[in-house]
């Protein structure tokens, strides 16, 4: 019985392909505005991903990565004088604009890293070496700042050209490939006392975080815990810095509500076009299946056949549109230019939904073939 709903099913082309190309886009909008918020959710978090630490240390009210709430100088000693507390060092972060020799302007994120240790420093070298930071009026670029610096000057920005950030010369020695940041400036290092000092305007507080490490032995919750408690700074580990400024992106800001919505839109036209056109199948198969009926055929046993027709469809949509997600998610990871991350979790959740409209896509024409009159037939 089950070979003949799959021969009923792919007999009517119309139906069929109608069922895949809704099941499909359903799929693929679903799959890829998930992926995009996720992506985006990554943006938000690029600091903690491209200056890696054990213990992150910020103000108190500084809930997210990039809330910059500056902290005293000071606060550096203060984290090094806990008991257990291997190395401390300062951060800092913040917008600016470079300068290029023909005058054009590129939005930057500078971040500064202590000189001694270069703790913090970029980890995925392209081209020239993190040392070369020590020297004089040095910055690392990533390949994004490369490549937007490049198509606004006269030829390829690389290793040894010059631009001018806060009217002071900064010279590239080394690339780098880094996460991109929300506001799609590319990132520059220098060191910290030269970003205070030459490359921001200046203030009177400009610490941002002061990056640290337990001594072995010590977990990071439990130097978390004597940081707060003898300096009433907050300190964090990676993952809950990470998952504290995601949290505040989506209670505060319309972002999760906006990808919410083309998630549900995706969700109710797969049920739309799947369920109607369901219902239009068993309709213009009436006499086949009234005739099955006739037969001793049982309402369960013909629910069954519909629902290996619904299935069949509902995996066939979703292997097509997952593999166009897959597509658009390598394309993406390329140019670098869209906030895309599909994990495993997107395609797990994209398959329940699917199921969900395959389900209810069924349930439509179980309705309307148990009301068919096995005298149908004969009419």
């Amino acid at each position: 019985m089950n070979r003949l709903a799959l021969k009923m099913l792919f007999g009517d082309r119309a139906k069929y392909v109608m069922l895949i190309s809704g099941i499909t886009f359903a799929t693929l909008l679903m799959a890829s505005s998930a992926a995009l918020f996720t992506g985006l959710m990554m943006w938000t978090t690029s600091l903690l991903h491209n200056v890696r630490a054990p213990v992150w240390v910020a103000d108190p009210k500084a809930a997210l990565v990039n809330d910059n709430k500056p902290l005293r100088d000071t606060d550096v000693n203060r984290v090094r004088s806990v008991d257990g507390v291997a190395w401390a060092v300062p951060l800092y972060q913040g917008i600016s604009q470079a300068r290029l020799l023909n005058g054009a302007f590129q939005l930057i994120t500078i971040v500064g890293i202590d000189a001694s240790t270069l703790i913090g420093a970029p980890t995925r070298i392209i081209a020239g070496r993190p040392e070369d930071l020590r020297l004089p009026n040095s910055i690392i670029i990533d390949d994004e700042g490369i490549k937007h610096l490049s198509a606004k000057y006269e030829h390829r920005v690389g290793i040894g050209d010059v631009v001018e950030i806060n009217d002071h010369e900064a010279r590239i020695v080394c690339i780098c490939k880094t996460l991109r940041s929300l506001t799609g400036g590319p990132y520059v290092f220098t060191t910290y006392e030269r970003a205070i000092r030459d490359y921001v305007p200046p203030q009177r507080k400009l610490l941002s975080f002061v990056l640290a490490a337990p001594q072995p032995g010590i977990s990071v919750a439990e130097i978390n815990q004597r940081i707060h408690r003898e300096t009433g700074l907050a300190a964090y580990s990676e993952d809950e810095f990470m998952w504290s400024t995601i949290w505040w992106y989506v209670i505060y800001t319309h972002i999760p509500v906006n990808v919410g919505t083309i998630v549900i839109i995706g969700f109710l036209v797969g049920i739309v076009i799947s369920g109607q056109t369901f219902y239009s199948f068993v309709i213009e198969n009436t006499r086949a299946l009234g005739a099955l009926k006739a037969m001793g055929t049982s309402n369960g046993r013909m629910a069954g056949m519909l629902a290996v027709q619904s299935l069949t469809v509902g995996i066939i949509g979703f292997g097509l549109g997952m593999g166009m997600v897959t597509i658009n998610g390598v394309i993406a990871d390329k140019t670098g230019e869209l906030p895309f991350l599909l994990t495993w979790h997107i395609p797990v959740a994209v398959l329940v939904a699917v199921l969900s409209i395959c389900v209810v896509a069924a349930d439509r024409g179980v309705q309307r073939m148990s009301k068919i009159d096995c005298a149908s037939v004969f009419r």
